[in-house]
């Protein structure tokens, strides 16, 4: 059963923001939605204006073709000339182009002019139905013409129509680099973490090392216990012990990547290993050649192979079998395949495993994996990832790294 451990508040708050998440999606979703619906309503009040302001300006231009009176100069200055904002285009009874708020380049020709206007006019229709002028003789109501008006939204109405996605735009643009910037926040919070933890450890081991190694002098002065093979065996887990906090020390700084021979450094690591777990527990190292070689810092790389070992190994419990493939790739890449024969990984679970603090241990901090993770990609430039797992099954995990 996985279990997560208790982790400080301010941890806490990047590991358990999955809610927090979605309430801001949504939140942002529905404020997105509402800024585009009122902003539609009132375009399309604004629409239903400008319509009425085309209409009372195609009665007027209509008035002032049929009469001729003392009202036209009025109807001229306060309806047709007080438009100076809808683009408008009428026909006239001889087909001639007349029209009024469309910016058009004086020195084109009459021809071109004309073309123009015929474009405009198609994307008026297209926009909304023109306007019928009737022209009606008021003494015998006989209809001796017809013209259309044309016309379209005006700029400021386009503008409007615009806005709130330009908006909107302002505001996911504004929102990614918010996001960034905190990712960027919580990635050097963590780093800090790591750097304190392992700095602080590496500190604290070399204490009882300097100990430890003067004890194994003096049993080793020891005639009772010298040919016993004990003291070989303490001098071994010194020396890894050592290793181990030269691993702990390297991190937070940039370690030198070397031309290393991956067979060995990964048999180095099955040799510490196989006598130290159960002896049901079989390791097998697969390679076509005993000559690849990858860009690495031996003690970090170490570190991480023998890690996800003992994850292996506390899969598998008592016995099994633990295959590690080292395969030359294309693009000057080396892959480096553990599989185990143990429980497996629920699918639910996958994404989650290179995450701090969680583990599917009854005993564990969960920092194994993340700490391989950060080994490989940042230090190593490499990858690191499940390549597969099935319940009751095993897993497979995959190191890429690039090749010497």
């Amino acid at each position: 059963m996985a279990k997560k451990i208790t982790l400080p508040a301010s941890m806490e708050f990047y590991q358990d923001n999955t809610k927090l998440k979605w309430i801001i999606l949504v939140v942002s979703v529905l404020i997105s939605f509402g800024s585009i619906y009122y902003t539609n309503v009132l375009v399309e009040q604004l629409k239903e204006r400008e319509k009425q302001q085309v209409v009372l300006f195609a009665k007027a231009l209509e008035y002032t073709l049929v009469n001729d009176d003392g009202n036209i100069v009025f109807i001229t200055d306060e309806i047709l000339f007080k438009n100076k904002s809808i683009p408008v285009i009428w026909l006239t009874k001889d087909n001639e182009y007349q029209y009024v708020n469309i910016e058009m380049n004086e020195t084109w020709s009459e021809e071109r002019k004309n073309a123009f206007l015929r474009m405009q006019v198609e994307e008026m229709k297209d926009s909304f139905d023109p306007i019928e002028i009737v022209l009606r003789d008021d003494s015998t109501g006989e209809i001796f013409g017809k013209q259309y008006v044309y016309y379209k939204n005006s700029f400021l109405l386009t503008q409007l129509i615009a806005f709130p996605y330009i908006q909107l735009s302002v505001l996911a643009i504004f929102g990614f680099i918010s996001y960034l910037a905190f990712n960027y926040s919580r990635t050097a919070e963590q780093n800090q973490v790591w750097v304190g933890l392992a700095k602080e450890t590496a500190h604290q081991l070399g204490t009882p090392l300097s100990s430890l190694m003067a004890w194994v002098e003096v049993l080793r002065d020891d005639p009772e216990i010298k040919n016993k093979g004990i003291v070989d065996e303490l001098d071994k887990d010194i020396r890894k012990l050592t290793i181990v906090t030269e691993r702990f020390s390297s991190i937070g700084s940039t370690p030198v990547l070397k031309d290393e021979n991956v067979n060995q450094l990964i048999n180095n690591v099955v040799g510490y290993l196989q006598p130290r777990v159960s002896s049901k527990i079989n390791f097998e190292v697969y390679t076509l050649s005993e000559t690849i070689q990858a860009r690495v810092h031996a003690p970090l790389f170490e570190w991480v192979i023998e890690n996800l070992c003992k994850n292996a190994v506390d899969a598998m419990g008592s016995s099994g079998t633990i295959a590690i493939k080292i395969l030359r790739g294309s693009d000057h890449k080396v892959f480096i395949d553990i599989s185990d024969t143990g429980k497996g990984i629920p699918k639910a679970l996958i994404a989650n495993v290179f995450r701090p603090g969680f583990t599917t241990k009854k005993r564990g901090w969960g920092l194994g994996l993340a700490l391989a993770k950060r080994i490989i990609e940042m230090y190593h430039e490499g990858k690191i990832f499940v390549k597969s797992s099935e319940e009751n099954q095993g897993t497979t995990f995959r190191v890429e790294l690039k090749s010497a």
